[in-house]
C-alpha cells in the first residue's frame, strides 16, 4: 500500500517547506476574508482594537506553528523515513492544533450561546482543512511536477540518420543528465559511470573521464528516478543509497555482515548490499550473467 511507502525527498527539502509554508499562509489569508461573511462563529477584524490584537495573535500563532512544525519535520526526517501516511497525519495535527488554538480564542472572545466548543471546533476544522489542505495539495503536485523534470535518462542514438561513420554498439547508448529547464549537462558512455550516489535531493554520479580519473558530478535528481529509468539495465539498486553500474563489479563477497560489491576502481570503498535490494542484486549474477557466480567466503 502506498501509504507506506516512503515520502519523496522533494517534499521535505529545506526551499520546499519554506515554499509550503509561505503558499499555506498566503492561501488562508485569502480564504479565510472570503468566507468570514459566512461564518457565525467568524470574529476576524481590523477595525476593534480587541479584534485586532486577538486577530494578529491568532495569525501570528498559526505562522508560529506551521514553521515549528516543518522545521521539526526537516530536522527528524534526517534520523528515519517518513511515510506517506505519517505525512498526511503530520499535516492533520497541524490542522488540529491550529483549529483547537482558534475554538480556544473563539470561546473566551464572544462566548456563543447557541453552539458548543465541538460545534464550534468543528466548523473550524472544516475551514482549517480547506484552508491549509488545499495548499499543501497544490504545493505537493507543483514540487511533484518540477521534481519530474529533474530527471536522467539513457538516450539511444541507433535510430539517428547521420553522416558519420557507424559507431560500435558500445558508442551508440550515451547517458545524459539533465536540469529542470531541460539543460544538458552531462553525456557520457556506460562504460566509464561506476555508481550513483544519492545525496538527499541530489545524485552524485561516480565516473572516470579521458584520463582514467575518477570524477563525480551533482544533479538535482532523486536516486528513484535514476532506478525507474534505468529499469532492466546494467544499473542496478544494491542499497538506499547506491545505484552500482553491476559491469563494473569485480568482486561479490559475502560477509557476516552481507554482501558487498568490490567495483574495478580500487579507489572506490565495497559497496554494501542491504537486504531489501540482494535478491535483486544476485538474481543478476545467477541469471543475467551466470558465468559470474557470487563468491562466497
Amino acid at each position: 500500500m502506498f501509504l507506506k511507502d516512503k515520502i519523496p525527498g522533494y517534499l521535505l527539502g529545506k526551499y520546499q517547506l519554506i515554499g509550503t509554508v509561505t503558499f499555506s499562509v498566503l492561501f488562508a489569508v485569502v480564504f479565510l476574508n472570503i468566507s468570514i461573511p459566512f461564518s457565525d462563529t467568524a470574529w476576524f477584524g481590523l477595525g476593534d482594537s480587541v479584534m485586532f490584537l486577538m486577530t494578529i495573535t491568532f495569525i501570528a500563532v498559526s505562522i508560529l506553528t506551521l514553521i515549528a512544525s516543518r522545521l521539526l519535520m526537516y530536522r527528524i526526517k534526517n534520523l528515519f523515513d517518513i511515510n506517506y501516511l505519517e505525512y498526511i497525519i503530520w499535516c492533520l495535527l497541524e490542522i488540529i492544533t491550529i483549529c483547537g488554538f482558534y475554538t480556544g480564542l473563539t470561546m473566551g472572545m464572544t462566548l456563543p450561546q447557541d453552539e458548543t466548543i465541538w460545534e464550534i471546533f468543528s466548523r473550524a476544522l472544516l475551514y482549517g482543512t480547506i484552508a491549509l489542505g488545499i495548499p499543501y495539495l497544490i504545493s505537493g503536485m507543483y514540487f511533484a511536477i518540477i521534481d519530474k523534470n529533474n530527471t536522467i535518462r539513457l538516450m539511444s542514438y541507433e535510430n539517428v540518420v547521420t553522416d558519420e561513420p557507424a559507431k560500435p554498439e558500445s558508442q551508440m547508448n550515451k547517458i545524459t543528465l539533465f536540469d529542470n529547464s531541460g539543460a544538458l549537462k552531462l553525456s557520457l558512455s556506460p562504460e566509464n559511470l561506476y555508481y550513483i550516489e544519492s545525496d538527499d535531493n541530489y545524485i552524485k554520479v561516480w565516473y572516470t573521464d579521458s584520463k582514467g580519473d575518477m570524477k563525480q558530478y551533482m544533479l538535482r535528481c532523486r536516486l528513484k528516478t535514476v532506478e525507474e529509468s534505468f529499469k532492466g539495465s546494467g544499473l542496478v539498486r544494491c542499497n538506499r543509497k547506491y545505484i552500482v553500474n553491476i559491469n563494473k563489479v569485480a568482486t561479490l563477497r559475502k560477509e557476516s555482515e552481507g554482501y558487498f560489491l568490490d567495483l574495478s576502481n580500487e579507489s572506490i570503498p565495497p559497496l554494501p548490499v542491504t537486504k531489501t535490494y540482494t535478491d535483486n542484486v544476485l538474481s543478476y549474477f545467477t541469471e543475467v550473467q551466470p558465468l559470474m557466480d557470487p563468491i562466497e567466503e
